[in-house]
């Protein structure tokens, strides 16, 4: 009775507490009997302490009343490293949480979120049915990356590469997002642009398997259900895009999906969703393409697109349809033409969790490079209102930009009506003027100008002596050599930023906005360009202003934190994060934008600001007190990082 009633609570203790790492002995229950005893009944724990000598386990350290003892055995806990023989080569042999999985067998193999082809290890190739089904010889994830990156190396065309890229992702999602990572300068502009331009053009007649959803008119009454043939129970992020303005191809249709794809490969990628909580749309309401429509190859609905009540109605029961599923899901738009995507963001933003990467996106991305060309000028970033900026193209994207600007000015203390007349808005037509007001957009309105309605470009520039000059036309060529030069003889270092996609849309090219500015220009381009070097010896490093640096940190914030809306101030903190991520040596070398090999930390730092602004808002619903005390290592643990882990078939125990 004594025994039960003292001595064996005790043990349960000390055992637990302590995490003892070998049974418990006879020898050790004698000896620390016989050691309270003499001490008194109060020292059961610590007596059993004693006994049990090197059996104490991890936890004792930490356990109150025990002192950490050193021992020449510390090491042994030391961090294990990489095997080196066998099937194991390459690999660790640490812990790691296995996924439970309701596939088996050759399922898996097909399955890209599951497979990992001959990586499988014995016991696994056993343990879930698939050997004798793969190669007997075991690779690692490093032997299979170095493998594909031969043979991608091997082709010529970027599209081809593109559609190698895309057969992985089919087959393999972790070997596909880590070479993303760790070669993402080499393959962001095969998934992205320029290079998914033309993989949305050809989307058709290379479809192999099914990625994402589509909804049509045909689904309408039937939405709300449709979201569960969705097969992954927790999707964090949508990027929906109607096809109806695809980079500056124009309407592409349900062909657009390659855009929401690559969108969210970059999202796994560079921001740290993992690929099972992602899900690309597309709202296929027809297309006014006449090409499309006379394919008979063509993947969509062939019919002109719908309009007006038609169109925003089923647009509606897909916010609905995807946020009754989803609650706290961030829906991303993506490539929707200028006369819906303001409308459409308007109408959601205030009470779902969204935003348009074209008008915010844009816009964060473009103030972030700004921001930083004022830094590289030795100018003060507070003197933004002082700018005297010209805005080709009063598109969604155009107009957006300048939105963000004018409350990045605003944020600096200027006026509303200060920071508005900073800016020059210019469309094929000239300069917006009131004259023509009743023929625009409300937020088109609010930067049209009281004189000089309907001035070109080139007058534009030679009046007012611009210190900034952004392009969002699409139309390549445009800021011709007389314009940039008339530029440059103005302003001691002009910021050039070409911001239109594909490369052959560009405004100009980096060459030629040095060549004519004499390299005094501080460039920038919505597509990538390589260095350039002058006559002289000079070369110059042109940067990319490219969303990539923005959303997917926005996204990995506004998700880990559970905020309900994205707000313009946390577009703000987002530009300002990346605009000081940039460092002065690069600043030195011309660019603006930090090395994209720093991605996934751009995307950190960006995902921190957001939360941050978010709880200053309220609506980091997510998180606790002890989360935001060590917000930087919080968010970091959250970021998907590729790698194989094991894998156990979930089975149903039945009694």
């Amino acid at each position: 009775f004594f025994t039960c009633v003292y001595f064996g609570p005790c043990v349960y203790h000390f055992a637990t507490v302590c995490a003892l790492n070998r049974p418990i002995q006879t020898t050790m229950l004698a000896s620390a009997a016989k050691r309270a005893v003499s001490l008194g009944s109060s020292s059961w724990t610590s007596a059993l302490r004693t006994a049990a000598g090197p059996a104490l386990g991890s936890r004792v350290a930490s356990c109150a009343g025990f002192s950490s003892q050193s021992s020449n055995d510390d090491d042994v806990y030391s961090e294990e490293g990489i095997s080196h023989d066998g099937e194991w080569a390459g690999c660790t042999r640490r812990f790691l949480p296995p996924i439970k999985i309701a596939v088996r067998g050759s399922e898996i193999l097909t399955n890209p979120l599951f497979n990992k082809g001959m990586a499988m290890k014995s016991g696994e190739r056993d343990r879930l049915r698939v050997r004798g089904l793969l190669p007997p010889r075991s690779n690692n994830l490093e032997i299979q990356k170095d493998r594909f990156m031969k043979s991608l190396r091997q082709v010529n065309s970027m599209i081809l590469k593109n559609v190698m890229l895309e057969d992985l992702h089919d087959r393999n999602e972790t070997l596909y997002h880590r070479i993303i990572i760790d070669h993402i300068e080499e393959v962001a502009p095969l998934i992205y642009t320029p290079t998914v331009g033309q993989a949305c053009k050809e989307f058709g007649s290379r479809y192999r398997r099914p990625r994402g959803m589509y909804f049509t008119e045909e689904d309408r009454g039937h939405m709300a259900a449709m979201v569960y043939n969705w097969p992954l129970p927790d999707v964090h992020v949508v990027v929906v895009t109607d096809g109806s303005r695809i980079l500056g191809l124009g309407d592409l249709g349900a062909q657009g999906m390659g855009i929401p794809i690559g969108k969210l490969s970059l999202y796994c990628a560079a921001g740290g969703i993992a690929p099972h909580r992602v899900l690309p749309v597309v709202l296929d309401v027809g297309t006014d393409n006449e090409e499309l429509l006379n394919d008979p190859f063509y993947i969509g609905v062939p019919k002109r697109r719908l309009k007006g009540k038609e169109y925003y109605h089923l647009v509606d029961e897909f916010m609905q349809a995807v946020r009754h599923r989803w609650p706290n899901v961030l829906v991303q738009f993506e490539d929707f033409s200028s006369d819906k995507a303001q409308n459409l963001l308007d109408k959601y933003r205030e009470n779902n969790l969204c935003f348009n990467d074209d008008i915010q996106g844009t816009g964060a991305t473009t103030l972030a490079g700004v921001l930083g060309a004022l830094r590289a000028k030795g100018a003060d970033v507070n003197s933004l209102g002082d700018q005297r900026i010209v805005v080709a193209g009063a598109g969604s994207a155009g107009i957006g930009v300048a939105q963000v600007l004018m409350q990045a000015m605003m944020e600096q203390g200027r006026t509303e009506e200060e920071a508005k007349n900073a800016f020059y808005i210019v469309d094929q037509d000239g300069l917006l003027g009131k004259d023509r007001i009743d023929q625009m957009s409300r937020e088109q309105a609010v930067f049209a100008r009281d004189e000089d309605g309907g001035l070109p470009l080139l007058d534009v520039v030679k009046k007012f002596k611009p210190t900034i000059l952004l392009g969002m036309t699409t139309v390549g060529g445009l800021f011709n050599e007389n314009i940039v030069k008339e530029m440059a003889s103005n302003v001691d270092r002009p910021i050039i930023f070409p911001l239109s996609n594909p490369t052959t849309n560009a405004e100009c090219t980096a060459e030629q906005a040095f060549e004519w500015t004499g390299g005094k220009c501080i460039f920038a381009a919505g597509s990538p360009f390589d260095p350039v070097t002058m006559e002289d010896g000079r070369t110059y490093y042109p940067t990319q202003c490219n969303n990539m640096y923005v959303f997917p940190g926005i996204g990995l914030g506004a998700t880990v934190c559970g905020a309900k809306t994205v707000t313009d101030r946390m577009l703000y903190v987002a530009a300002e994060a990346l605009a000081n991520f940039v460092t002065e040596e690069e600043l030195a070398e011309g660019k603006v934008f930090p090395h994209i090999n720093k991605i996934r930390e751009v995307s950190h730092r960006v995902a921190v600001a957001v939360i941050r602004e978010a709880a200053n808002e309220g609506q980091a619903t997510k998180l606790t007190k002890k989360d935001m005390a060590n917000l930087e290592e919080f968010v970091a643990k959250k970021m998907y990082d590729p790698e194989y882990v094991p894998l156990i078939e979930k089975r149903t125990v039945r009694i």
